[in-house]
């Protein structure tokens, strides 16, 4: 390797410790404005309940105006609406470019504002995309060449899911499995000394907990790694499900044209903004109904379904006003929904002692995730750093390889390919 060749060498590496610090500050900062903007919106809720029925009415106009702010600054800039994922995949494989120095705020801004008003919508799919624009601008300014640019757009973009989820070794796999599908030394180093940086930079803010930690999940007996595998199977099918109805919803809506975008966007947040008056579980990001359910729930068989049912049409109609938001927080809380549900269903016919709701909730969170995504390691270690789960490994393995394979058996295929050809096509 020549002189300059290092030389190139080091500066990469230099620019993405540096920019992978701007990641966990942004990020840390999105996640610490999340976290307040729901206390503030619990208060709401609260003093609105006070009101009798016509308080009911403060959460609708709440959701309604939040999700048309959101909508109407998200159409300003070129792919802000949305997760954000395809779109960093896109710039990977050399469908698309980073255009705008104002994704960035747009992003942040506009991702609170629907987040925060309670739509059904993730935190990682924003954080993501701006750690990758920041990688974009980071490139720029170090001067690095084509190539090396290209990979810390992606390696920024994992430090970001590593900040959002407090996950590095989930943000590394991510970009591996699902943003770039290869392993190279190179990109692999990039997207180390990001996420170390981001994630360091970020636990000042937001801490180094585990987002959803749980207590101590004893290990499933071997015999039961059959069930599991059903079990795989059934939250395959309904990944695939959730899948389709995501594109089909955009689909829907793409063809209401007489409807202005900003209004489709009031209307379905108004849908969301009722159901949180009813009962906040059902509206949001997902995570402090997973930890209820991590925690041993206390909800019905019939709660549980009721719930299942309600966000699993809930994410996609949240997804499809056209806001900045993503999809994997509320697919983990649906996985951990169907697993809960499982549990509750078939423990009349498991001996007594051998797994509990804790154990399929955990599974269920990737399994079902893997069944949307088709990234079953990035599912597996992501729930792993989040819950701290690691005595189910074997478990996780086996149900999200069925997972996978009756998805791919059913047809469908990865909900991040499927939105990047629709954002593609209407380039």
């Amino acid at each position: 390797m020549s002189p300059g060749q290092k030389r190139g060498d080091g500066r990469a590496f230099a620019v993405a410790a540096l920019a992978g610090c701007l990641v966990g500050l942004v990020g840390g900062g999105f996640r610490w404005c999340l976290a307040h903007a729901d206390l503030l919106r619990a208060s709401v809720l609260e003093a609105s309940a006070a009101l009798g029925g016509a308080g009911r009415l403060i959460p609708v106009a709440l959701t309604a105006a939040g999700a048309a702010v959101a909508c109407a600054i998200a159409r300003r800039v070129p792919h802000a609406a949305g997760s954000g994922i395809q779109h960093v995949e896109a710039v990977w494989r050399q469908e698309a470019e980073v255009r705008s120095p104002w994704l960035l705020p747009v992003k942040f801004v506009g991702g609170l504002v629907a987040i925060g008003s309670g739509l059904v919508l993730g935190r990682e799919g924003p954080i993501v995309h701006m750690g990758a624009a920041i990688g974009s601008g980071a490139s720029r300014r170090g001067r690095l060449d084509a190539e090396d640019a290209r990979m810390l757009h992606s390696a920024l973009g994992g430090a970001g899911l590593a900040v959002a989820f407090t996950a590095p070794l989930g943000g590394l796999v991510f970009v591996c499995e699902e943003v770039t599908g290869t392993v190279r030394p190179r990109l692999v180093l990039l997207t180390l000394v990001g996420t170390v940086t981001a994630v360091a930079v970020s636990q000042p803010i937001v801490g180094d907990a585990p987002v959803l930690a749980v207590q101590a999940v004893p290990a499933p007996p071997l015999w039961m790694l059959p069930v599991f595998l059903l079990y795989g199977v059934s939250a395959g099918a309904l990944g695939a499900a959730y899948s389709a109805l995501v594109v089909g919803t955009l689909d829907v809506c793409d063809r209401l044209t007489r409807v202005p975008l900003v209004v489709r966007a009031a209307a379905i947040g108004s849908l969301v903004g009722a159901l949180m008056a009813f009962d906040p579980l059902l509206t949001g990001g997902g995570d402090q109904l997973s930890e209820r359910l991590l925690a041993g729930g206390g909800l019905t068989a019939a709660a549980l379904a009721v719930c299942l049912a309600v966000r699993f049409v809930a994410g996609p109609l949240s997804y499809a006003a056209a806001t900045p938001g993503g999809l994997f927080a509320p697919l983990l809380a649906l996985g951990a929904l169907w697993g809960t549900l499982t549990h509750a269903l078939a423990s009349p016919l498991l001996p007594a002692g051998t797994a509990g709701p804790a154990a399929f909730a955990v599974v269920g969170m990737a399994a079902v995730f893997t069944g949307v995504v088709r990234a079953p390691l990035t599912g597996i270690v992501l729930v792993t750093e989040m819950t701290g789960a690691g005595g189910l490994l074997l478990p996780l393995l086996t149900a999200c390889f069925a997972a996978a394979v009756t998805a791919d058996r059913l047809g469908s295929p990865p909900v991040y390919d499927s939105l990047r050809r629709r954002m593609l096509e209407r380039a």
